[in-house]
């Protein structure tokens, strides 16, 4: 069976230009109009969308899944290994303060993030088979419910990891992938074989 999963990804936060990872910032008001403005609030289009959701249990994903789940009457569960990846020691600076310090670090990880991981960060291995333990899991609850279409609240990086999954690129690809800010991204979900097709991308 083919299971139709779109990922939302959250709009801007109060951390917006730093590595944010765990750290459980809230969304800005452009965040949640950037939310709103891809999710029709019509109710009769959004419950014909999906049937089930699913979000990241931190707040700049779940506060607006939760909303949305009380006003369409759409289920909602919340799974914690939809987090983002945890950036250790470079969680909640910016790119820029981690270049002025240690820039040979920055950009080994950038060129090869399965080979160099941050200091006290979760490595891009360990992050791939816990989102592949979520999606499992989310494939499972779909079967169980009969729900053939959801909605995925999440990150930046769940994101770019699927994408990198369904065009079967290296791990290494991850970070040149595009993941925007309130983006909804399509994909079809083989039950069987677990073999992820993107469909399709928009702002």
């Amino acid at each position: 069976m083919k299971l139709r999963i779109d990922l939302l990804r959250h709009g801007e936060t109060t951390l917006n230009h730093t590595l944010r990872g765990s750290t459980d910032d809230e969304l800005t008001e452009l965040g949640w109009q950037q939310m709103h403005q891809t999710i029709s609030y019509d109710q009769s289009s959004v419950q014909t969308q999906w049937d089930f959701m699913f979000s990241s249990p931190l707040k700049r994903c779940f506060s607006f899944a939760q909303r949305l789940s009380e006003q369409v009457q759409i289920p909602l569960m919340q799974d914690h290994r939809l987090q983002e990846i945890h950036f250790g020691d470079w969680e909640g600076i910016s790119t820029q303060q981690i270049y002025a310090k240690t820039p040979e670090l920055l950009e080994n990880f950038w060129q090869s993030p399965t080979r160099y991981t941050p200091p006290n960060a979760e490595r891009y291995l360990d992050f791939q088979y816990r989102i592949k333990q979520a999606l499992q899991a989310i494939k499972e609850q779909m079967l169980i419910t009969q729900s053939q279409t959801a909605l995925i609240v999440t990150h930046g990086g769940v994101i770019k990891l699927l994408k990198c999954m369904a065009l079967q690129q290296s791990l290494d690809d991850i970070l040149k992938m595009s993941a925007e800010l309130g983006q909804l991204n399509r994909f079809m979900l083989d039950s069987e074989t677990m073999q992820l097709e993107l469909l399709e991308s928009n702002k």
